[in-house]
């Protein structure tokens, strides 16, 4: 009898439905948080987790998704740009690790240099309020304008406008459809490279590389705690990706920060 259920309870162990692997839903934007991901989601796979990536082409929508739960979490904006949309849209998100850092560039279809920029040249640049201003600073540190001191900047904050330039403020995404029209355009990495510029051979300029805006993982408060999150982030931050981005990525001005 008890030969009989022990093989009974072999068959129901057996036959048992081995338990799916956990998914996580992972907002990000094409180039190169996708690509990181994409590694991400290997080292991932090992630890029991399945990463659904999801694509965003602008900078707003991915923390909406996050917020109203149609994603976990996302991976695609620096922390100023995090804090400047969580006042405006009253947004419940927290950054957790640094992963990457993407200098902003200026770009040309026009001139080979910023020496050869002329007087009342068109500009293009982002019209968030962080990447504004980073841009500002790279026009100013390249000697293009001089901005009035203040952590955000706008056109009202240029102080010398030598060259009588002929600012226009756009959407990130827009940025690298305006060069056929513009003398210069700023422009941040990621869209540039989806766009097919190449920042180390097209860029006239290149943000620091000490700049302090690395881009994070973020995920709602309420999860920062959690086991995949944290899953999440050590994956994110592993010896795979770091690989990856010095490997595949740094020959396109893109380095690990962490």
């Amino acid at each position: 009898m008890k030969k009989v259920i022990f093989a009974l309870l072999a068959i129901i162990i057996l036959s048992a439905p081995v338990s799916a692997a956990q998914k996580i839903v992972l907002g990000v934007t094409p180039f190169p948080a996708k690509d990181i991901a994409g590694v991400a989601k290997e080292v991932l796979a090992k630890d029991g987790y399945e990463l659904v990536i999801r694509e965003f082409t602008d900078f707003v929508q991915p923390n909406l998704a996050l917020q109203d739960k149609s994603l976990d979490a996302n991976f695609f904006q620096h922390v100023p740009y995090l804090e400047n949309m969580r006042k405006e849209k009253n947004l419940d998100i927290v950054p957790l690790v640094k992963v990457h850092l993407l200098p902003i560039g200026i770009y040309s279809q026009k001139v080979k240099s910023l020496k050869d920029v002329p007087d009342k040249a068109v500009v293009a640049l982002p019209n968030d309020p962080t990447n504004g201003f980073r841009a500002y600073k790279l026009l100013e540190r390249e000697g293009l304008l001089k901005m009035k001191p203040g952590n955000k900047l706008t056109v009202l904050d240029i102080e010398d406008n030598p060259k009588k330039l002929k600012i226009i403020e756009l959407e990130a995404p827009q940025l690298p459809r305006t060069l056929p029209d513009t003398t210069i355009s700023v422009i941040n990495m990621n869209f540039a490279v989806d766009a097919g510029l190449d920042p180390t051979k097209e860029a006239l300029a290149l943000e620091s590389k000490e700049s302090p805006y690395a881009v994070v993982l973020a995920c709602r408060s309420g999860d920062k705690d959690s086991e995949w999150i944290k899953a999440l982030s050590k994956a994110l931050n592993s010896p795979e990706v770091k690989k990856f981005i010095n490997e595949k990525l740094s020959v396109k001005g893109v380095v690990p920060a962490f």
